[in-house]
């Protein structure tokens, strides 16, 4: 049973992820009969520490010991984590932590200090998109999942950016003391209780300039004709290439086939009308090449993992999703 938590804090942590955790585990709503947890702000680096924010501190009576009792031990996000090194008496108190059982949760940037432990050896973990190719980079052993809000690798659990947290937080809730605890402290905090997708709907993924040396001409061609049919022999007709001389240029210029290539700048164009514009998922289909409502519905969910009438909404609202 989760009873007892506790937010491990570094020099530097980010206010709103620490935030996230507090409202979740550290409010007392025990009133209202839903439970309530045993909760700390634990320190790694001394009483008081600095935030990312000028001029706000975080002090706390509670050490590296708190830990020992803890049954959930969450990592908020703090400034240069990507860069910096950590306590070993907080790395090895993560690890003698998940050894008896305890769970980890970090939020955003805070996956990097689980990393430093050696907790996502051979797991799955989830990280803010800015951040997937550093993780990578610096935990080869670790699988970087760039899109998704959180993944759940009992007994540690990563999540992505800032309001992916607060799911992350919540699914422990679920998990723990069921949905209905988890839904009611979420209609206190207004969010949802649970979001559709994952966070490939955020990646800010603009157009490339290509700089390809012989498929240059023929992306800005079809960057600019989305919405039409074309084939492989057309294209390498436009580049006065073979098929089979162009298909292999283009993927060692590009680093996909012409089809994948295409499919991608039609689902960034969807999007950003989707955004922008008030035309109807018939329109869109037609503008990007999809054909169908039906069509561009299949391919949206495929590469984002939500659909256009939902992307619409959260970024422009309810009233803008019709």
């Amino acid at each position: 049973m989760l009873q007892n938590v506790a937010a491990v804090v570094l020099d530097g942590v980010h206010p709103f992820e620490l935030g996230v955790i507090c409202e979740v585990f550290g409010i007392d709503r025990s009133d209202e009969g839903l439970p309530g947890y045993d909760f700390a702000v634990v320190s790694a680096e001394g009483p008081a520490l600095g935030t990312h924010v000028g001029g706000l501190t975080v002090s706390t009576p509670y050490g590296l010991d708190r830990l020992e009792e803890a049954d959930l031990i969450a990592v908020p996000a703090g400034s240069d984590f990507l860069r910096r090194p950590y306590p070993p008496d907080l790395l090895a108190a993560l690890r003698e932590a998940t050894e008896r059982g305890t769970r980890v949760l970090s939020v955003c940037s805070g996956v990097f200090v689980l990393g430093a432990a050696g907790l996502l050896d051979g797991r799955r973990c989830a990280v803010h998109w800015h951040h997937a190719a550093e993780l990578s980079r610096l935990y080869p052993r670790a699988r970087v999942a760039p899109d998704v809000l959180y993944v759940d690798e009992d007994p540690v659990i990563t999540s992505a950016g800032t309001a992916a947290g607060i799911d992350a937080c919540l699914h422990i809730v679920r998990k723990e003391q069921g949905p209905e605890v988890a839904n009611r402290i979420a209609r206190r905090m207004v969010v949802p209780p649970h979001r559709d997708g994952g966070q490939a709907q955020y990646i800010e993924r603009p157009l490339p300039r290509s700089s390809c040396d012989t498929v240059g001409e023929v992306l800005a061609w079809m960057d600019q004709h989305l919405d039409e049919e074309v084939t492989v022999e057309q294209l390498a007709a436009r580049a006065h290439m073979s098929p089979r001389t162009f298909a292999r240029r283009f993927q060692q210029e590009t680093g996909t086939t012409p089809y994948r290539w295409l499919l991608r700048q039609r689902v960034l164009l969807a999007q950003r009308l989707l955004e922008a514009t008030d035309e109807t998922m018939d329109t869109i289909a037609g503008r990007t090449g999809f054909g169908t409502a039906a069509a561009l519905r299949h391919q949206f969910v495929r590469a984002l993992g939500t659909t256009p009438y939902a992307y619409r909404r959260t970024f422009r609202g309810p009233e803008a999703a019709a």
